[in-house]
């Protein structure tokens, strides 16, 4: 008795954890997507129709606008973050004395939930109660900020914050890597007179390509996935300017009783997540292979 548990103890124990992500996981994605292909609206229905609820999203306008607010924010998020994390990781690379406190400042927005961070910014960009009412109350009277009531610059409120919590990640990725360089090839590199600007742009940043594409992954899963920040900062207002494919997932599923909809879009959120991931995946195994 004792040898066979030795042999199948961690098989017992990682049992109900196994069982419980194959259901509750890849369980309700294939429910999600069985539903997908049905007439569902307010309940699911089981009978499969084909690709009904996927022709309705396509020609759904408010999906257009989440898949090109998604493109404007995933674009803007990415690279502004990866950029702004690369020049402060760049910075505390030359060993300043502030490198703790500018790491902890930038590193603190990682600490709050999103819930948090879009409530703070709802607050700050409030034409009533933030940046506008406070310059204004400094005697510039014709300054205005209203983004975040104007339509079509709302989805950029959503950036600002978006980059705000996640910049500073973006810059402890880039400097655990600045600093796992090796160091005799930048004291090489110094000694035969090549500038430092040149030593991190021939050198050091092209030696950074996989925690360059590590950072990429996780900013899109991140700018997917995005929900409760939009919910927090704009609540996918105004109208649905600043809706994203999982706000309005939520929206088709809880609001408007659209199961089938709200479905669909699952799926298609999924896929384009699968698009991202699977190549890098796939990158990844390659080159343990090789």
């Amino acid at each position: 008795m004792s040898k066979w548990l030795e042999e199948h103890l961690p098989k017992v124990v990682l049992a109900p954890s196994f069982i419980a992500v194959l259901v509750f996981v890849y369980g309700f994605i294939i429910w999600t997507a069985w539903v997908s292909l049905t007439r569902s609206r307010l309940l699911p229905k089981y009978e499969i129709e084909g690709f009904i609820q996927y022709e309705r999203l396509f020609a759904a306008p408010r999906w257009d606008v989440a898949m090109n607010n998604l493109f404007i924010f995933g674009t803007l998020f990415i690279v502004i973050s990866m950029v702004l994390g690369l020049m402060l990781a760049i910075l505390l690379d030359q060993n300043i004395r502030t490198e703790g406190a500018i790491r902890t400042i930038y590193l603190y927005p990682m600490a709050l939930s999103m819930i948090v961070t879009g409530t703070a910014w709802k607050w700050i960009l409030n034409p009533g109660l933030g940046l506008e009412a406070t310059v204004q109350g400094w005697g510039l009277e014709n300054f205005t900020f209203n983004w975040l009531v104007d339509p079509d610059k709302a989805i950029y409120t959503v950036v600002l914050a978006a980059i705000w919590q996640s910049s500073g990640f973006v810059m402890a990725l880039f400097l655990a890597g600045l600093r796992s360089v090796d160091t005799e090839i930048i004291r090489a590199a110094q000694v035969d007179g090549i500038p430092t600007w040149r030593v991190y742009s021939a050198i050091i940043i092209p030696s950074m390509a996989p925690i360059f594409l590590s950072a990429f992954i996780v900013l899109a899963h991140l700018a997917i996935k995005s929900f409760d920040l939009v919910i927090a900062l704009t609540g996918g207002g105004p109208g649905f300017a600043t809706d994203l494919p999982a706000t309005y997932m939520y929206a088709m599923a809880f609001s408007r009783g659209d199961i089938g909809q709200a479905a669909s879009s699952a799926m298609v959120m999924m896929g384009v997540v699968f698009t991202i991931v699977v190549p890098y995946l796939y990158s990844e195994l390659r080159a343990k292979n090789d």
